[in-house]
């Protein structure tokens, strides 16, 4: 019932950066945490930043310095935004969310359809 549709992604040049969005739509309460997952091709899925409910953050040790998680409550949307993009960070990004449906008491967890970010060399 809860969808997640991400957008931002694209061709980047080294150093540069882009700005990732995910949109949470449907009958939610509450989103209890979102982040951001990546997976490279041949490579395991890795989370990238997640933010919590109360706004704390966490970062992957690689991005810790260049990426930045944030959120809009009242969008129901989170934002990643990526400086000093390498080639390393190339991947589909995926978002990640914890919701309480409307009218629900337990919380679910989904996964958006990903967004491709290539980072050129």
């Amino acid at each position: 019932q809860v969808q997640l549709v991400e957008s931002g992604g694209g061709l980047v040049q080294a150093g540069g950066s882009l700005r990732l969005s995910c949109a949470a739509s449907g009958s939610i309460r509450s989103i209890n945490a979102m982040a951001w997952h990546r997976q490279a091709p041949g490579k395991q899925r890795e989370l990238v930043a997640s933010i919590g409910s109360g706004g704390t953050t966490n970062y992957a040790d690689s991005v810790k310095d260049r990426f930045s998680i944030s959120r809009d409550s009242a969008k129901n949307t989170v934002y990643l935004q990526m400086n000093s993009l390498k080639a390393e960070d190339t991947a589909v990004y995926y978002c990640y969310a914890v919701v309480t449906q409307s009218s629900m008491w337990s919380s679910n967890r989904y996964w958006g359809q990903g967004t491709q970010v290539t980072v050129s060399s």
